[in-house]
């Protein structure tokens, strides 16, 4: 369910399974079988994408509301809880369906996932394998007029409430040519004696970012101080973007995270970078917007520091997902691989990617927000991911005196009701 794929499947509202291991497939016949099940072309099947179930035969679905006297228990909910609920959406629409289901705002913008659109991908390519920062910054000029349009709309559907913008943040083989692939392309044409010098120039360029592991590779803030053109750009469009929706009328509060920092230096070194602009655009447009500059908490390394990020961060968001694959050193694209042994041997009592390890990664969040605050009493310290929909997870975040959950949105009401259930029970908070 936390797989990469699968996270970015979602934010396209497509159920997602992700490691179907017992499927056999027949490319030739056209099939694919589990056990004595066999589903030929065409036989429509539907996901789960919360559960992982495959089933036979189209679901008839409706849209998710909350109604009735669902709607007054939340809203009874929402009087107890203390944990703020925030909701992950990366689209003007997504933001809106969560404002329906009593979102206070977004924890979490994914802005990389808003550049996968057909218009707008091949001009992220471009940015990247650009020869010169001139060449670059023809294609970023391009990419900041839909930047800034998405951030406008989406204030406008927040109607005051907060939005975490994540600066981009994307493993690069998402937005780079496929390099097996561009490598047979150049051999077939050598092979017919065209001339390739296009084709090897482009394998030359996508072979010089190649990476092994691109999960932890050339992303998040490295990718920031690599190319600082392109948050340069982000930062101009967010801050345009609300501008024009607070001349609209709408109040905007604006908070720009910078993910996958593990040492203060690179945060301080990329915050120095993005404020001036962000005050430059401002102070231009003659009003005042209350914005802010924070992290992700995401590399065990930032979580043991916090006090010394806190210093140059206004607010932390634990990004669970990676902070659990690191301190386990699973890969949560291949955790299915040996995640049923591990659950029915009872090595570990629950898949970790679902609900958060209280043991470990709870003590390095329960760290992290402790050392925070005695470097900066007023940081603001949530979670986002899909951990922020699990209840259990949201008890803990109750009880380590966390600010805010963000999970997606149509997790929002549960993650409202286990809030208020975590206040309910009394369990004493860190704060």
């Amino acid at each position: 369910m936390t797989s990469h794929s699968a996270l970015v499947a979602r934010g396209f509202g497509i159920p997602t399974v992700v490691g179907c291991s017992e499927i056999s497939v027949n490319a030739d016949d056209r099939f694919f079988s589990v056990g004595e099940t066999v589903i030929r072309e065409g036989t429509p099947i539907s996901l789960n994408g919360a559960t992982g179930e495959v089933i036979v035969g189209a679901v008839e679905v409706v849209p998710a509301i909350v109604t009735g006297e669902f709607e007054i228990l939340l809203k009874w909910a929402d009087e107890e809880r203390h944990l703020g609920v925030r909701a992950n959406a990366d689209t003007p629409e997504d933001a809106a369906l969560a404002i329906r289901f009593g979102a206070e705002g977004l924890g979490l913008v994914r802005t990389e996932h808003m550049f996968f659109g057909e218009e707008r991908r091949p001009i992220v390519q471009w940015i990247i394998l650009a020869s010169s920062d001139d060449e670059r910054q023809v294609q970023l000029d391009k990419l900041l007029e839909f930047q800034r349009q998405d951030f406008e709309e989406t204030f406008l559907a927040l109607g005051g409430r907060p939005a975490t913008v994540r600066l981009i943040d994307p493993p690069l083989h998402e937005f780079l040519p496929n390099y097996e692939l561009l490598i047979e392309q150049v051999a077939s044409a050598l092979a017919t004696g065209r001339d390739v010098r296009a084709e090897a120039a482009l394998l030359d360029k996508v072979r010089a970012l190649h990476e092994v592991n691109p999960m932890m590779g050339l992303r998040g803030c490295r990718l920031s101080l690599v190319f600082p053109q392109i948050i340069a750009m982000q930062t101009r469009a967010l801050m345009e973007g609300a501008i024009a929706a607070r001349k609209a009328g709408v109040e905007v509060h604006p908070e720009i995270m910078i993910p996958l920092v593990s040492h203060v230096h690179e945060l301080k070194a990329i915050r120095k970078q993005l404020e001036p602009i962000a005050r430059a655009i401002v102070e231009e447009a003659g009003v005042t917007i209350d914005y802010q500059f924070g992290t992700m908490i995401e590399i065990p390394r930032a979580a043991v520091t916090a006090n010394r990020i806190a210093a140059y961060a206004d607010f932390f968001s634990f990004g669970i997902n990676d902070l659990t694959q690191m301190a386990f050193g699973f890969s949560r694209d291949d955790w299915d691989i040996f995640l049923k042994p591990y659950l029915e041997q009872g090595i570990l009592p629950r898949d970790p990617f679902q609900t958060i390890d209280q043991d470990g990664v709870g003590e390095l969040m329960r760290e992290s927000a402790q050392k925070g605050r005695s470097a900066c009493p007023d940081i603001k310290v949530g979670i986002c991911g899909e951990h922020g929909g699990d209840p259990e997870s949201i008890a803990l975040c109750h009880r380590i005196g966390l600010d805010y959950v963000s999970c997606g949105p149509y997790r929002v009401p549960i993650a409202r009701l286990a809030a208020a259930q975590a206040t309910l029970k009394g369990t004493e908070r860190d704060r």
